[in-house]
């Protein structure tokens, strides 16, 4: 575990030359110089030194920082090779996104009913919740209008570190609810609908395996948080939430040695006929440890949403039951019922901006992989290869830069396809092209800062260089059944800072294939993830505090 107390004291050295001429004796007493720089103290040498080290030896790093100011490389290394980008491929995503969509971008997530509203409050006819592809219908909504995070999103689970935002899940659920109940309903005499049309629901996004859908509640996912016991052999006991009629947890954990290995999975997962799942809950946690959240992925988003609106619903005294799974209603029909007059409840999300931040602070997968979806559907206003239609809108906005798209390769939003690879020039040269865009402002703040917050919260947190440095981070890897470790296929970081002499910097650094020693222990692995993140953390401080004289 990472100690985030950090020390707001620091020893500063002043170093004061004095000349002294002494009218007594006529003596000159001479300043003593300061230490005249030597190699070592370039940039480059600073990078070398980093990028030998033996865990590096059969890796390969790929590097560029280019001046913002004068738009020449101020240090190159490997920067016109393909390197695996992993999660940098973001920064492509949702700057294409909010340049296309705009920082003021809102979803408008509504329900409809398809028939009257009787005296007695019996709707006579179905209630349509039509998805908008907002990925935030969560508890992320602040009362402020902004979306909140948690450095270590809970997508990532398994970890003392990876946490949920406090609140209600369903709150966006809960408050269309409410406004249905508003309008008078009391009974629905149909059935309630998740309209997910928007594009296709199903696929899976290639980081964590959570599925894609225009409707996305909790991003899809059910928080099972899982505290051991004090002494081996204890049951755990497990919070799940959202607590809905989706899914039932039994839990079969139990307390293990206080030096064993966390090994928590979801096992015997039933599918029952009315789309609900029973999942039982097994393996060991080590006795006195942390609580642990697991994140339960929901395999059907719309189901999910539609029971949990029912369950809503119910709550404020409205009578609703869900359309059977293998119901398939004709959604371009029921279209014609997505009137003003019918309708019921309407969420509006806060700006675009907002979820830009999201994706980039904590790397959100699901919704990073979402974003072309979004643009094939919203901007091209494609009805069948919706994804690619989306890539092309992104494509067409970098082929506005000048950009050597022959440097660029993108499967995915989010970073996971085989076909990812960028050149460390390019990238350097797509972040100076989004610096001169009109929302660039919201592109920097959304973007995690050094050793305070995101991805980057553990990183370099007591460098001069810590919150001065806005930057992506990507990370790849594979098991190596061979060797029984980890083959870290790709670490990323990519970015901006403004150095201590006050220039302003865009860089991108890569290590590719890092074969990680054999560690068995999951949370172990993890530490040997971040030295590597750690590494990258420090050739960015070295550019940070190396004057403009000092680069070789």
């Amino acid at each position: 575990m990472t100690d985030r107390v950090r020390s707001s004291v620091r020893h500063v050295g002043s170093a004061v030359g004095i000349g002294c001429l002494c009218l007594a004796t006529g003596a000159a007493l001479v300043a003593e110089k300061a230490p005249k720089p030597t190699k070592a103290d370039t940039l480059s040498a600073k990078i070398e030194a980093i990028v030998q080290r033996p865990l590096y030896r059969h890796g390969s790093f790929g590097i560029e920082f280019l001046s913002l100011d004068t738009g020449q490389p101020l240090y190159e290394r490997n920067a016109d090779q393909l390197f695996t980008p992993a999660s940098t491929t973001k920064l492509l995503t949702e700057g294409a996104a909010l340049h296309l969509l705009g920082a003021d971008f809102r979803f408008h997530t509504r329900v409809y009913r398809t028939g009257p509203i009787a005296a007695d409050g019996t709707l006579d006819g179905d209630l349509v919740l039509v998805a908008s592809g907002d990925p935030n219908l969560s508890n992320r909504i602040q009362p402020d209008g902004t979306l909140a995070f948690e450095d270590e999103d809970h997508a990532y689970d398994g970890s003392p570190d990876t946490k949920a935002v406090p609140g209600d899940p369903l709150l966006v659920i809960r408050k269309l609810a409410s406004q249905v109940a508003a309008h008078g309903v009391k009974r629905v005499a149909g059935r309630v609908i998740v309209d997910a049309s928007l594009f296709p629901e199903g696929a899976h996004e290639l980081g964590t395996g959570v599925a894609l859908s225009p409707i996305v509640v909790n991003d899809n996912v059910i928080d099972v948080t899982v505290t051991p016991g004090q002494a081996a052999g204890q049951p755990a006991t497990m919070r799940v939430s959202p607590a809905t009629a989706y899914v039932r947890f039994t839990n079969d954990v139990k307390t293990g040695a206080i030096d064993s290995k966390v090994d928590v999975d979801f096992d015997h997962d039933v599918t029952h006929d009315d789309g609900s799942h029973s999942v039982t809950l097994t393996g060991t946690m080590p006795a006195g440890g942390p609580p642990i959240l697991f994140a339960y992925k929901v395999s059907t988003p719309s189901r999910f949403a539609a029971m949990a609106l029912a369950q809503a619903l119910q709550e404020e005294g409205v009578a609703a039951v869900t359309a059977p799974p293998d119901a398939k209603p004709d959604f371009s029909s029921l279209a014609a019922s997505y009137t003003a007059d019918a309708m019921v409840a309407e969420h509006i999300s806060p700006p675009f901006a907002e979820e830009v931040k999201v994706t980039l602070k904590v790397s959100q997968n699901l919704h990073a992989s979402m974003t072309p979806y979004l643009l094939g559907a919203l901007v091209a206003h494609e009805k069948t290869d919706i994804l690619q239609a989306g890539f092309n809108q992104a494509r067409a906005f970098l082929e506005k830069a000048g950009l050597d798209l022959t440097g660029a390769s993108q499967g995915d939003g989010a970073g996971g396809a085989l076909s990812a690879f960028f050149t460390p020039d390019f990238m350097v040269h797509y972040l100076a092209f989004m610096a001169k865009q009109p929302d660039f402002a919201s592109f920097e703040r959304a973007l995690p800062v050094l050793g305070r917050d995101g991805t980057l919260w553990n990183i370099q947190t007591h460098a001069p260089a810590a919150g001065h440095v806005h930057a992506k981070t990507g990370t790849f890897g594979a098991f190596n059944n061979l060797n029984r470790s980890l083959m870290l296929t790709a670490k990323g970081l990519a970015g901006y800072m403004t150095t201590a002499d006050g220039r302003r910097l865009a860089f991108a650094i890569y290590a590719n294939r890092v074969p990680l020693p054999r560690e068995d222990d999951p949370l172990k692995v993890q530490k040997q993830v971040e030295e590597v993140g750690q590494a990258l953390g420090e050739i960015v401080a070295a550019a940070y505090a190396t004057p403009a004289n000092r680069i070789r």
